[in-house]
């Protein structure tokens, strides 16, 4: 989530959701049926890869429709919050994935056999070309959602693997090295999971109502201070509502009291454009001695 941006995501994410879909289900399928075809540990380890970014996909797309339908008395923010649970299940997801591969490799090295390098790098050319296209229908909305974020970062990542594979089918052309099928597989989990610990990281930072990566809290607690009439501000709290909306709560010591509502408007207006937080709730204290406020402490929550 990037501060001064606020966007909702347009239909034409269901369309673009559609079309990578299908695109890589036709392809794990071929690339699976080679893959057994050819006994390439490669080929199968990208399949499978590929086949977790197909689930992470149609959950993100299931999150991206859950995420529109409108509050209720129940559920008062609605179901916008299912786009972090999305990102992070889909992260979890791609980490077992790597686990077996990675696994699997390991086992293999000893017997490694040899597989036929021209078939690897067609159908490995044919991965770059689809990944390639599905990342493209995301890179619109990809720095400011992290639900688009994690369907993007797993196509362009596929891309660049797929690319990977092409190049070792190359050098399996013109050697005779059966165990480069094996470490390539090794290579290719850990520079998925290099590519995805960002991903699990600001997840799991959004699911326990950490401050949304790109707001600097000190630097909202200084706007606020800053306002006309406010003389101290405490018990901020800055949290993603969804992986594209923030949220902020806190209290505003004004001992001379707002002169009218267009304070809290105007105030809105500059944490949206400033820190792309969307949705503030701010309370007005006088900061009477008799009636100071329980929450003031900086350790109180």
């Amino acid at each position: 989530m990037m501060p001064h941006q606020h966007s909702h995501q347009p239909d034409d994410y269901n369309r673009a959701f559609a079309l990578a879909v299908g695109l890589n289900v036709v392809f794990v399928a071929v690339e699976a049926s080679y893959g057994v075809w050819a006994n390439s540990l490669a080929l199968i380890a990208d399949a499978g890869h590929n086949l977790s970014d197909v689930l992470g996909l149609l959950i993100a797309w299931g999150a991206n429709l859950l995420a529109k339908r409108k509050p209720s008395p129940r559920r008062t923010y609605g179901l916008r919050r299912v786009t972090i649970l999305a990102s992070l299940l889909s992260a979890l997801l791609l980490f077992t994935a790597l686990g077996a591969m990675a696994w699997e490799a390991i086992n293999r090295l000893p017997a490694a056999t040899p597989v036929p390098g021209l078939t690897i790098i067609i159908v490995a050319g044919i991965g770059v070309v689809i990944n390639t296209l599905s990342a493209l229908l995301f890179v619109a909305g990809h720095e400011h959602d992290l639900n688009l974020k994690g369907a993007f970062l797993h196509m362009a990542a596929d891309a660049a693997v797929s690319l990977g594979v092409v190049l070792a089918g190359l050098v399996m052309l013109f050697t005779n090295w059966p165990w480069l099928d094996p470490v390539l597989s090794l290579v290719i989990s850990v520079a998925i999971f290099a590519g995805t610990w960002g991903l699990l990281r600001d997840s799991v930072n959004l699911a326990v109502d950490a401050v949304p990566r790109g707001i600097v809290p000190e630097e909202v607690e200084t706007y606020l201070l800053s306002l006309p009439g406010v003389a101290a501000c405490h018990d901020l709290h800055i949290w993603g509502m969804s992986t594209t909306e923030a949220a902020l709560t806190a209290h505003l010591m004004m001992p001379a009291g707002a002169s009218n509502d267009a304070f809290l408007h105007q105030t809105a207006h500059g944490l949206r454009e400033r820190f792309g937080i969307d949705h503030p709730t701010l309370q007005i204290e006088r900061g009477d001695a008799e009636q100071l406020c329980d929450l003031a402490p900086s350790q109180s929550v």
